[in-house]
Order: structure tokens, then C-alpha cells, then sequence
């Protein structure tokens, strides 16, 4: 997959300025594939010369003009071939895992330390991804979403980020609280956990 492909993709929901791609990417996009606001800017200037998308310029009175983009009909020839192109397997690619893998020869403290920060934006990912999981489905409950609910892409890729951000969530405090306990265990008391998150 490309960042093409992804800018393609959130553009499906309508017409968006570069702002608004930006904010899409950095909340709803984000849990599957993450990008730079240059990035985006970038990329939209090439869908647009490749005639993926096109863009028009927004007059605007008390603020700068804009420029709002839509997918055209090759941009969704483009996403119809790569959706049926196969997929590569995912791939966990991690600094903390490393990290992790090593702690038994390494100093602890900074590894738990990093555990519970990354459990901590874990969390506050899965209150956003909830938020928005909710706006999606408005009245209905998940299960009747799930079948007769629209947009269902958007929403499927939000609950895969939900439970990926929840476990991996849980596995850190798991991890951070079992590291601590062995290093207590084992004479070298590691620091108690930050309560301030």
C-alpha cells in the first residue's frame, strides 16, 4: 500500500481541503495508516497532476482561499485495482519490542517507564476511536450498524483500531506490571508506577 491509496480512500467521504485531510489522517486514518501534513499536501498535489483527484479552489472573505479535492473516476479505477491486488501480510515492526526483548540484560526502569507511557496513549487512542465509532453510528447499536449501517468501511477499519489500541493497551500494563514485580522480587525495586495518567 502507498500513501496514495490511502489519501484515495479517505477522500471516498467527500469533498476535503488539505486541512481537513490532515485532520481525517490524524484521527480516523491514523489507526491504519499514519502521515505527516507535508506528506498529505504533497501527495494531493500529485493525485491531482496524475488526474486521480481533482481540486477547486473555495473563495473565502475573512480567511485564506482554499482548495477542496474529490476522487475522480480514474482515481476510483485506481483504488477498484488495488483493493483487488493482494494484500502483503502486516508486520509488527517495534523500537519498545526490542527493548522488551532485551530488559534481561538491560536496566528495567526505563523499559516499565515506557511500557506505561505507551499504555497510557493506548487509552487515550481508544477514547477517541470510541468517539468515533459513536458519531458513525449515531442511534443505532453496533450490531444493527454492523448490518445495515453506512459508511461500513470507515467503521471497520475504526474497530480494528479500537481493539488493536486496546490490546496493546493491556499487554503493556501487563508487561510494565510483571517487569516491576521481578525487578522488586529480585532487589532491584523498580519505580511505582505514574499515577499522573
Amino acid at each position: 500500500m502507498s500513501l496514495r491509496h490511502a489519501v484515495l480512500a479517505a477522500l471516498l467521504s467527500g469533498e476535503y481541503s488539505g486541512y481537513q485531510l490532515a485532520k481525517a489522517f490524524d484521527v480516523g486514518v491514523a489507526n491504519f495508516w499514519s502521515a505527516r501534513p507535508q506528506q498529505l499536501y504533497l501527495e494531493l498535489s500529485k493525485l491531482e497532476n496524475d488526474g486521480l483527484i481533482s481540486g477547486r479552489e473555495v473563495v473565502q472573505r475573512t480567511r485564506p482561499n482554499k482548495r477542496l479535492f474529490i476522487v475522480t473516476e480514474a482515481g476510483l479505477a485506481e483504488l477498484a485495482h488495488f483493493a483487488a491486488a493482494v494484500s502483503k501480510p502486516s508486520f509488527i515492526r517495534d523500537d519498545l519490542l526490542v527493548k522488551v526483548q532485551a530488559v534481561d540484560h538491560v536496566d528495567a526502569a526505563p523499559v516499565i517507564a515506557q511500557l506505561e507511557q505507551r499504555a497510557a496513549a493506548a487509552a487515550a487512542k481508544v477514547e477517541i476511536l470510541d468517539k468515533i465509532l459513536r458519531r458513525l453510528r449515531g442511534d443505532l447499536d453496533e450490531e444493527t450498524y454492523l448490518s445495515h449501517g453506512s459508511p461500513i468501511g470507515p467503521y471497520l477499519t475504526c474497530l480494528r483500531g479500537r481493539r488493536f489500541e486496546q490490546e496493546h493497551h493491556d499487554w503493556s500494563v501487563r508487561a510494565a506490571a510483571l517487569l516491576r514485580d521481578r525487578a522488586t522480587r529480585n532487589g532491584h525495586p523498580a519505580p511505582a508506577p505514574d499515577q499522573s495518567r
